[in-house]
């Protein structure tokens, strides 16, 4: 006998994931009505879509601005999409806000792991090993360390491998991969800048 998927589960699971009425609801049926497993099978299929599209150019778009704190940060980032049409939608626009909020408030240095330069890699390195070595450890943990403690550098400056700043159970790359799932387009964060009043 097939589970009756009712209007309210299939909106919740909707303003989970952003994905379609029908999509949601086919979610629903395939996982018996688990809004959990629903939503990890949206996931899945959106990341897929999201690398099938992350060829294609995205000429369009916006510049969001967005000043927080009375005017004390002030944050400009280039959010990027394939047509006019999808600039123009209440999804893009709210992405492009998001991620100026993010920019804001989790001040990334770097957009992805491959805008570190060389010597800023090379330096956190140098500086977790010098610790590992402090603290007595073997050689053959201080690698693993290294590693870890360069991939932990990653997540905290770089802008798609921060933790989403409203649901840290997502990252910021996990969030645009939402966005391209929903908007049927591949989307770019070109670029961003974030001032703080009296840095210099």
């Amino acid at each position: 006998m097939a589970m009756t998927i009712t209007a309210e589960l299939v909106k919740t699971l909707r303003q989970t994931t952003g994905a379609g009425i029908l999509e949601c609801r086919n979610a629903l049926q395939e996982t018996g009505g688990d809004l959990e497993k629903a939503a990890a099978l949206l996931r899945e299929r959106g990341i897929a879509a999201a690398e099938e599209r992350a060829g294609r150019e995205t000429r369009n778009g916006m510049l969001e601005l967005y000043s927080h704190g009375g005017g004390r940060v002030g944050v400009m980032v280039e959010v990027n999409c394939e047509t006019d049409f999808v600039a123009r939608t209440t999804e893009f626009r709210s992405f492009a806000h998001e991620i100026a909020l993010q920019i804001a408030g989790a001040e990334p240095l770097y957009l992805n792991v491959d805008d570190v330069p060389r010597e800023v890699v090379a330096e956190q390195q140098e500086k977790v090993r010098k610790q590992a070595l402090d603290e007595g450890k073997p050689a053959a943990i201080v690698d693993k360390m290294v590693e870890g403690g360069l991939s932990k550098y990653y997540d905290e400056v770089c802008l798609l491998r921060q933790a989403y700043v409203r649901d840290e159970s997502k990252t910021v790359d996990e969030l645009l991969k939402e966005v391209i799932a929903a908007t049927g387009e591949n989307i770019t964060i070109r670029r961003f800048v974030r001032w703080a009043a009296g840095e210099a």
